[in-house]
This record gives C-alpha cells, structure tokens and sequence, in this order.
C-alpha cells in the first residue's frame, strides 16, 4: 500500500511527526499544569506515556507494528469479554484471532480474505458445547468482537508506514470533536445529540471532528475527502458503538487501568472504525 503522504506531498521530513507529538504534549502539559485540573493532569499523564507506546513500535517496522496491533488486540479482546459475559471458549476463540490477524497481515495479507469464514467457525464453541439457549448470542458476539477489534486492528499493519499518522491523526480529531461540542454548544441545532447512546456526542461535536481532523491532516501533510470522512466519521461512530455496549453492559468503562480513560476499549473505540475505514478510502 502506497503511504498516505503520498496523497500530497508537503515535504515533512521523517522527524516532523515525532517532533509535533513532542511540541503538542509540551504545550498541553503547561496548559494542564496551569488549570491545576486533576483529571487534566492524569490524562496528560497517560498520553505522556500512550504516546511513545505506540509511535515507537509503529515506527520501527511492520513486524513491530503487527506485534503491537496484536497486544492491544489481546488486551481488548479481554476487556471486551468480560464486557459483554463471553465464556471462556469463546473469549479463546478471539484471542487466537487477537493475534492471528496482525500477524496474517504483516506476512501473508491474502489470508485476511477468510475473514467470512472464520467469522462463521466463532460459533464453533457455542456449537460443540450445544449451548440452545445462549448459543446464537455467545455465536454472534464472538463474530462481533472478531471483526471490530482483532480485524480491524489488523490494519495498523496493512496501512503501515502511515499507522503512527493515523492513531495521531484519530486522537487528535477525537480532542477536536470535543471542543466542538463545547465551543458551540451555545447554539441550539449543536446541542443536538446525534445519538442517544451518549448525550454528550453532539452535532456541534461532528463538525468540531470535521473541520479538526481536515486542519490536522493538512498539517501533517496528508488531505483527502476520503481520509477526512475515515477519520473523522469513523472515531465518532467507533465510541457511539462502544458506547452501546457498554450502555448494554450497564457500566461507564470497559475498564480502569487507564487514569482518566478507563481501560484500554475506552481509548482505542475510535480507531477500531477508523482503520479500515482509512484503508477502504484512501
């Protein structure tokens, strides 16, 4: 796959990336010390830290990128599990496919057309077992978690060299879409909620996640219709669909091991829809 810079070519050199991430947490960091904000600051720390977790394998090369895609798969496919009650064999199921599906697109990208098949074999467990009564859910949200986390995570490595683009590109659309609820929320038509999945995700958020992610992508070198719509549209509707799980789940995170994001879910939601959509598009 040709990378995203090729779309249009400003001429950054290899360290501008790195160097904006830097300059940007450097510049929050004396925002958030200044606010003296607690859940600011916790956040900030937590980004200190996400940040070269993932600039760092994603830079070094796709089979890198691929074992990165593949423990964050792991991870939450954990979360999710115990989100949604899956049962041990399934949960196995998805795991095996955590891992098998960054590493099928880092060394064999051809073996991602199975994809329908091994979607159909999640209800493999349900099937043997001969689960009547829970079967066909335990089938469904296994096949469901297969493809919106391990597939899609898959694609840090089909849209690599650009993966560390697109995570910094989704994160920072995702800061843009709330300051446009924030900052427009005077006018009535963008208080409006898109979704009543999460009151908070407003249409004054949509076009703060627009016109962010067109700015961001700009700057970083790279502008498409296509990319602007994976990104922007692809985060937003990525945390609404978290959103209804846990919203079925009837808990506010998937997890806690992240200060001031919850768990692991709760920080990547947006790029689970994103990273195909950034593949498909561009």
């Amino acid at each position: 796959m040709p990378s995203l810079l090729d779309t249009v070519d400003f001429g950054r050199p290899a360290w501008f990336l790195p160097a904006l991430t830097v300059g940007i947490l450097a510049v929050a960091g004396i925002a958030v010390l200044i606010s003296r904000q607690r859940d600011l600051i916790r956040k900030w720390r937590t980004w200190v830290l996400i940040a070269p977790a993932v600039g760092i394998p994603t830079m070094l090369g796709a089979g890198t990128t691929a074992a990165f895609a593949a423990a964050l798969a792991a991870v939450a496919v954990l979360e999710y599990g115990r989100l949604i009650g899956l049962r041990r064999a399934d949960t196995v199921v998805l795991l095996v496919l955590a891992v098998g599906y960054p590493v099928a697109a880092w060394l064999r990208p051809s073996v991602l057309g199975f994809t329908p098949l091994l979607v159909l074999l999640c209800a493999v467990p349900a099937v043997l077992s001969g689960d009547v009564e829970t079967g066909s859910r335990r089938a469904a949200f296994t096949a469901f978690g297969s493809v919106w986390i391990c597939w899609s995570l898959a694609h840090l490595v089909l849209v690599w060299p650009d993966a560390f683009l697109v995570c910094f590109a989704v994160a920072a659309t995702d800061v843009a879409a709330w300051c446009g609820g924030k900052g427009l929320r005077r006018l009535a038509w963008a208080r409006r909620p898109i979704s009543p999945l999460s009151p908070n995700k407003t249409l004054g958020g949509v076009v703060g996640a627009v016109l962010g992610a067109t700015a961001v992508l700009f700057v970083l070198g790279t502008v498409s219709v296509g990319l602007v719509l994976a990104v922007a549209v692809g985060g937003l509707f990525g945390d609404l669909l978290e959103s209804m799980l846990k919203r079925q789940a009837q808990v506010k995170d998937a997890g806690d091991w992240l200060p001031g994001f919850g768990g692991l879910l709760d920080r990547i939601d947006s790029l689970l829809l994103a990273l195909p959509l950034v593949y498909v598009l561009t």
